[in-house]
C-alpha cells in the first residue's frame, strides 16, 4: 500500500486479515513483512520459507482465507467493519505510532476521530466526587469541539463516556467488538454507537483478558493528543495508559486528590513527575492549544513497496543470524544495540529478527526491545 490514504479492495482486506491473524504476526511484524514484500499477498506466499531460515521446527499456522471470510461476516452481524491502517477512516493521530494495530474494528461513526481527541482515564473503583469531575470535564471538551476517548471501564471511564456521550465519544474495547465489558455498560456502549464509535483490535468474539487491557490501553493514548487522568492507584492500568501517552509525545494531564486517598496517589506522582495539573478544562485546553490550531494530521506514513533489487546472500544472512542469536538473550536488548555489535546494517538485524519472529524464536518487547525466547 503507498502513502496516503486509500481504501483497500476487498481482496487486499481479506489479505491483511490473513496476514495479521497468522501465528506470530503482531503490528511491528505485520508493517516490516509489507514494507519487504509489497503486499500482505505476497508476505503471505513467501511465510513458509521464511520461518524455514528462522529455524521454527513444525509448520507455520496461516490463517486461511476461509477463517478470514468468516470474521468478515462476524463483523458484519455485529454491525461493525474493519478499517486498515492508511484508510480515511483510520484515527489520525493513530498513524503515527510504531506497533498501531494495522486493523481495528469499528462500530458508529469513526470520522469523529477527525475532531481533536482526547483521553480520560482514571481508578474503576472511583470515587463519587471523581466521578463527577471526570463527567463535567468530558462534557465541557465535548461543547469545546473535542472527541473524549476512554475505555469503558467501570468508574471514570464511565463517567467520561456519559459526559461527552451529546457530543459524541470514543470507546476502546480490550476483547473483540461485539463483547462488550462490563457487561453493566451495554446499554452506554449502545449509545455510544449512535453518536460516536466503539473501537477494538482483538478479533470478533474475543472475550477480554488481562493481557489485553495494556494493548488497549495504548490505543487509547495513541488516538488521543494527551491523556487525563482522574483518580488512580499508585500501581493501575490509568498509568500504564499515561506511560504510553509519554512514549507515544502525548501530553499528560492530571487531577490532584488527598494523599489520604489511596485512589489519588498514583495522580499525584504523575504531577510530581512532570504531568500537567488539571483543575478545569482551561488547563487542558491551555496546553493544547497550539494542536487545536492546526488540523489533525500525522506526519508519518509507511511506504509499503515491493523488495528491492540488491537483496543480501544466504551467506551473509547466515553469518549475521548466527551473530544475532548469540547476542540475545531472554533479557531484553535494544535492536539498535544489535545493530551496534553486528556491524551489520540495520535492514540486515531487522530481517534476521523478523524470521526469528516468526519463527517463535524471539519475543518483541515495548520500546522496540527483543528477547530470545526457547524454540517451540
Amino acid at each position: 500500500m503507498a502513502t496516503g490514504q486509500r481504501a483497500l479492495n476487498p481482496s487486499e482486506r481479506l489479505d491483511w486479515l490473513r496476514l495479521l491473524r497468522t501465528d506470530n504476526v503482531g503490528p511491528i511484524t505485520f508493517y516490516q513483512l509489507l514494507a519487504r514484500f509489497g503486499s500482505a499477498e505476497a508476505a503471505l506466499a513467501a511465510l513458509p520459507e521464511i520461518v524455514h531460515r528462522g529455524g521454527r521446527g513444525k509448520p507455520l499456522t496461516i490463517a486461511s482465507r476461509a477463517t478470514a471470510e468468516r470474521e468478515m461476516q462476524l463483523l458484519d452481524q455485529a454491525g461493525a467493519r474493519l478499517v486498515a491502517w492508511g484508510e480515511p477512516d483510520y484515527p489520525p493521530a493513530l498513524l503515527a505510532v510504531e506497533d498501531a494495530p494495522p486493523l481495528l474494528s469499528v462500530k458508529g461513526d469513526p470520522t469523529v476521530f477527525s475532531r481533536h481527541p482526547i483521553a480520560i482515564v482514571g481508578a474503576r473503583n472511583a470515587s463519587a466526587n471523581g466521578r463527577r469531575f471526570a463527567r463535567d470535564i468530558a462534557l465541557q471538551l465535548g461543547q469545546r469541539g473535542l472527541l473524549v476517548v476512554s475505555g469503558l471501564a467501570r468508574g471514570i471511564d464511565g463517567a467520561a463516556h456519559e459526559g461527552a456521550l451529546a457530543t459524541g465519544t470514543a470507546a476502546v474495547f480490550a476483547g473483540g467488538i461485539d463483547k462488550i465489558y462490563p457487561h453493566e455498560n451495554r446499554a452506554l456502549a449502545e449509545s455510544i454507537a449512535e453518536t460516536g464509535v466503539l473501537v477494538a483490535e482483538m478479533p470478533v468474539g474475543t472475550e477480554p483478558q488481562a493481557r489485553h487491557f495494556p494493548r488497549r490501553n495504548r490505543i487509547i493514548s495513541g488516538t488521543s493528543l494527551g491523556v487525563l487522568v482522574v483518580e488512580a492507584a499508585l500501581r493501575s492500568g490509568s498509568l500504564i495508559t499515561a506511560r504510553f501517552a509519554l512514549e507515544q509525545g502525548r501530553e499528560v494531564f492530571a487531577v490532584p486528590g488527598s494523599p489520604l486517598d489511596p485512589r489519588c496517589n498514583g495522580t499525584n506522582d504523575l504531577i510530581r513527575n512532570g504531568a500537567t495539573l488539571v483543575e478545569s478544562v482551561d488547563d487542558i485546553l491551555r496546553e493544547l492549544t497550539p494542536h487545536l490550531s492546526t488540523p489533525l494530521n500525522e506526519p508519518k506514513r509507511r511506504d509499503f513497496a515491493a523488495a528491492s533489487e540488491g537483496s543480501p546472500s544466504d551467506s551473509e544472512l547466515a553469518q549475521t543470524r548466527k551473530k544475532v542469536i548469540e547476542l540475545l538473550s531472554p533479557t531484553p536488548v535494544p535492536v539498535d544495540e544489535l545493530v551496534r555489535q553486528c556491524h551489520s546494517s540495520p535492514a540486515l538485524v531487522v530481517t534476521i529478527l523478523l524470521e526469528l519472529e516468526l519463527a517463535g524464536r524471539v519475543e518483541r518487547h515495548p520500546g522496540n526491545l527483543v528477547s530470545l525466547r526457547s524454540v517451540p
